[in-house]
């Protein structure tokens, strides 16, 4: 059926659902994941704002908090993974739209599958901020499989 699946997090309880749901899957289907998280790119705004408030290197502040909450989103999945003795490769890709990033990533390990989550933000919220899912589904070449 799927012999790479990839899974994307961010870390939160709906995301959190779609990890098991696509380990489940995987496990069912003998297949190895790819679980990613992506992180999005500083802002210049934010980093111009703390700055301004004292606060030295806020570059490499973000990037050590961003890449600290990546590797203990991954480390939880990994984790998930492990006990149900799912072959995973943990994955983090830094400075991109998460979108961006998942699709990237899919084409990049070969994924047939994707897996994630998605808010099911409607109306104006969807306009407003934007769904990566629904980005992740128009862009992969691979089908995606949204959990709620």
């Amino acid at each position: 059926m799927y012999k790479r699946i990839l899974i994307a997090t961010d870390g939160s309880e709906l995301a959190s659902r779609a990890v098991s749901h696509g380990i489940k899957l995987a496990k069912l289907a003998k297949a190895p994941v790819s679980v990613v998280t992506v992180t999005d790119s500083w802002s210049p705004f934010e980093m111009a704002h703390d700055y301004d408030r004292g606060k030295e290197d806020p570059i490499g502040n973000y990037e050590a908090v961003m890449s600290a909450a990546a590797k203990n989103i991954l480390d939880n999945a990994g984790e998930v993974a492990k006990s149900q003795n799912v072959d995973c490769a943990l994955i983090h890709v830094a400075d991109k739209r998460p979108a961006e990033g998942i699709v990237a990533t899919a084409e990049e390990v070969g994924a047939d599958l994707i897996v994630m989550a998605s808010h099911g933000r409607r109306n104006i919220d969807r306009l407003l901020l934007g769904s990566q899912a629904n980005e992740v589904v128009t862009h992969s070449k691979v089908p995606v499989l949204i959990v709620r």
